[in-house]
């Protein structure tokens, strides 16, 4: 009997997004150090958006570039895909770390997630505190509540080590300085990044190759709810609590259905049920290398992975350039 398209496959999704992200990835690599962000972003978008429109599903925007009045493609609330499938929630990122690609910088990617209608959280544009560890912890090790040493210590005690040798990654940002002094002053080890939390929070699942332990800080909320599908499919813990600043970001939350304006969100109520991730590299980096021209070709890697199995895939795709 044919397959009923209406029911939700994973497995049989899984490629045809891996190829979203690979065009993104593509379309935007071209203008990797140019110092045009917007350009390389709007790239992204367009090649993301044409992918997405050839697959055999009812999409909807849950976490996008932001509101419809503020992005002209891929805004939160956009349907995508040809309609013929099920309906399914999509998380996105054409370019994260828009500022990477631009000055041609480590761990820029085109990042995107897939999972049925209801499964990932609807996040506002605002900021959220997050908290990351990979997998192989007791439940709760780390939690919000903890002060950045209690973190250190337990994390430390957690893994038979010294607090030297836990590895904090963190966004360099002024808003994380005194967070940054005082990591430092239980001796743990730090690495900043400038852009990417993504690929920060990705780093945590596979320390034994990264060096990295655990993330925290603030972030924009919807590269948390992208962060989160990755570890469901990877393994690992994270929370995260949004952060208003002011009653427009309260007004977005409200828009989207959030009415607990303190809740502490865990690594399952992110996310909520079996999702796809798929991460492009646009330049070089630690989870996956970048677009590149080898000769008449372009090439990319690809880092694909399901949650209900907990596969992980690596793609390495190569087109002609044209």
């Amino acid at each position: 009997m044919p397959e009923n398209k209406s029911i939700y496959s994973d497995r049989m999704l899984s490629l045809g997004l891996a190829r979203v992200s690979e065009q993104a990835a593509i379309a935007c690599a071209r203008l990797v150090g140019s110092g045009d962000e917007k350009a390389a972003d709007q790239a992204a978008v367009d090649a993301m958006r044409s992918q997405l429109n050839k697959l055999d599903i009812s999409g909807r925007i849950v976490i996008g570039e932001g509101e419809r009045d503020e992005a002209p493609m891929l805004y939160i609330g956009e349907e995508v895909g040809n309609g013929t499938g099920p309906e399914v929630d999509i998380a996105l990122d054409p370019l994260e770390g828009t500022t990477l690609a631009a000055k041609d910088m480590p761990n820029a990617l085109a990042v995107i997630a897939m999972g049925p209608r209801g499964s990932m959280l609807h996040a506002p544009d605002t900021y959220m505190e997050k908290l990351a560890i990979g997998p192989g912890y007791a439940p709760d090790v780390v939690t919000l509540d903890m002060t950045p040493t209690q973190r250190v210590i337990a994390l430390a005690n957690a893994k038979k080590c010294s607090p030297s040798e836990v590895m904090i990654c963190v966004l360099e940002r002024p808003r994380h300085e005194e967070m940054i002094r005082e990591l430092r002053e239980t001796g743990a080890r730090i690495r900043l990044i400038t852009d990417g939390d993504v690929a920060g929070i990705i780093h945590c699942a596979e320390s034994e190759k990264t060096g990295i332990d655990m993330y925290m800080g603030q972030g924009g909320a919807p590269e948390g709810v992208l962060a989160a599908a990755a570890l469901k499919c990877m393994g690992g813990q994270m929370y995260g609590k949004l952060i208003f600043r002011n009653d427009d970001e309260r007004g977005r939350a409200a828009k989207t259905g959030i009415t607990d304006l303190d809740k502490v969100y865990s690594l399952h109520q992110l996310v909520s049920d079996d999702v796809i991730f798929a991460a492009t590299g646009v330049t070089d980096g630690s989870v996956v290398s970048g677009a590149r021209l080898v000769g008449d070709y372009l090439e990319t890697e690809t880092l694909l992975m399901r949650s209900r199995t907990g596969s992980v895939r690596r793609l390495f795709y190569r087109q002609r350039n044209q």
